[in-house]
């Protein structure tokens, strides 16, 4: 599993421009909002989910966006969807609960994990996401974060949640 250092020295290898911003741990969007400081661009929530065929999903939508687990569920044709307990997180992603974000599908090497990311994030300019920790937050333009994701084999379906729907999918 990659550690944050580790992320890190791929992230600067890849030859995209981002900010790295260190502050204290961020458990939740409120405390982001309370103690992040000033940070260009959207940030996230960032949800972990398992379905009860032992499918796994990360849902990445912007920090505001109010989820309803059954619509999202039926409309992105998910099954039963509910949070996944921390051993799945660890197992998976490599992470603990506070720090779940798109960049830990980089542990993910078997690509077990589904990535949805909201229509809202996708069309921002910047994107907010912790590296591995949340004890910092990465700052990127939204395409690049798309591109460095792909260039790492990873899957993501854009959705919207105003329709319930897939918009567009990157492989």
């Amino acid at each position: 599993m990659l550690s944050v250092l580790n992320f890190i020295n791929i992230l600067k290898t890849s030859g995209y421009q981002y900010k790295l911003h260190e502050h204290d741990p961020l458990f939740t969007v409120e405390d982001s909002k309370k103690n992040r400081g000033e940070m260009n661009g959207s940030h996230s929530k960032n949800l972990f989910f398992k379905n009860k065929k032992n499918k796994f999903y990360l849902i990445s939508c912007e920090e505001n966006t109010n989820i309803n687990i059954k619509k999202i569920s039926k409309e992105l044709n998910l099954g039963n969807i509910s949070f996944a307990k921390e051993e799945y997180l660890l197992s998976y992603l490599g992470i603990k609960p506070g720090s779940v974000s798109p960049y830990a599908l980089l542990n993910d090497t078997q690509n077990v994990v589904d990535f949805f990311l909201e229509k809202k994030l996708y069309e921002s300019e910047f994107v907010n996401f912790h590296p591995l920790s949340n004890k910092a937050t990465i700052t990127m333009l939204t395409k690049n974060f798309i591109n460095f994701m792909i260039e790492n084999n990873k899957k993501i379906h854009i959705f919207s949640t105003e329709n319930g729907s897939i918009i567009k999918t990157y492989e």
